[in-house]
């Protein structure tokens, strides 16, 4: 997948009539995998960095469930910045794509949905050998 190719998702949302809240529902038809790991960021510094790190195989559906935060994408020759701030839109990274969280700001939660469990071999945590393999 091209770096420009990668665009929000709008996650399905439905607003209470009687003005008591909305609710965001993810359901097969969101996501192009099945959701294997369920975890969360929280408390991260404003100043403070996530990820780091490529996936050879993983892919991530994040959502800023709170607040807001920058998630910086690069496929080895282009880097993009997309800025997550609304529980009802999130941003599907596939396998093969470094990225790295920053800019959080006070409070931001942000909820990543996986499509499988923790593995070591499948991080690309070096940068320059992620670019070598391009």
């Amino acid at each position: 997948m091209n770096i420009n190719d990668i665009q929000l998702t709008e996650i399905p949302k439905i607003s209470d009539p009687d003005g008591r809240g909305n609710l965001s529902v993810i359901e097969k038809d969101v996501l192009p995998y099945k959701i294997k790991r369920v975890y969360y960021l929280y408390d991260v510094p404003s100043d403070g960095t996530r990820g780091g790190h490529a996936h050879k195989e993983l892919q991530q559906f994040l959502i800023a469930l709170s607040g807001s935060f920058d998630v910086v994408l690069d496929d080895g020759e282009t880097r993009r910045t997309i800025t997550l701030n609304r529980p009802n839109k999130g941003l599907l990274i596939p396998c093969g794509m470094w990225r790295e969280l920053e800019n959080f700001s006070a409070g931001a939660v942000c909820l990543s949905l996986v499509s499988a469990e923790y593995d070591e071999e499948d991080y690309i945590r070096d940068y320059r050998k992620f670019v070598s393999t391009k």
